[in-house]
């Protein structure tokens, strides 16, 4: 007698776990991915410059000063929207923006920046995806705030956009700086 009642409370024992895991999942926020790089230095890396094929770039791009490191592609919708922000963003707040173009074409990438104009300081190209699989990309856009020691302080996941800026991003840049 108690295997048939095993047997009867194990599918709604198995659908009641189930349904607790979903219905915590409604109220997660899809633009907050934790990285266990947060508090920890950029990845090392060697990658080329997007517009300078014998040019080379390493970690230490990313000392110095505050910035947003952003990941881009031109294949990404997304980016495209974000794109005139980061030029505004850099013309009125004076940021330093660090691309990484990911997983792309390099013509196609050197198109969009000479159409929708250039926001970035420094191009970088990773076509493979190597940088992006370093520091826990899962496609584009995602931005990083890095401090001035190349400490990754913030990820974002989605579009850096008006909204975005001044009540996230914002307020952990300054304190930075």
């Amino acid at each position: 007698m108690n295997r048939r009642i095993l047997i009867l409370l194990l599918p709604l024992a198995l659908f009641l776990g189930g349904s607790v895991f979903l219905y915590k999942g409604l109220f997660s926020d899809p633009t907050r991915l934790e990285s266990v790089l947060i508090n920890q230095p950029i990845p090392e890396f060697e990658l080329q410059d997007l517009h300078q094929l014998d040019k080379q770039h390493s970690r230490e791009i990313f000392t110095g000063r505050p910035m947003l490191l952003n990941v881009w592609a031109t294949w990404c919708p997304t980016c495209y929207a974000e794109h005139e922000y980061l030029n505004e963003l850099k013309a009125t707040e004076g940021l330093y923006i660090v691309g990484m173009n990911y997983k792309d074409e390099r013509d196609k990438a050197l198109n969009w920046l000479d159409n929708l104009g250039n926001p970035y300081a420094i191009d970088l190209y990773d076509p493979k995806g190597m940088l992006g699989l370093d520091l826990g990309v899962y496609g584009a856009p995602e931005t990083f705030l890095i401090d001035s020691r190349g400490v990754i302080r913030y990820r974002h996941v989605g579009d850096v956009n008006a909204t975005v800026w001044n009540n996230t991003l914002k307020p952990i840049f300054e304190q930075m700086e």
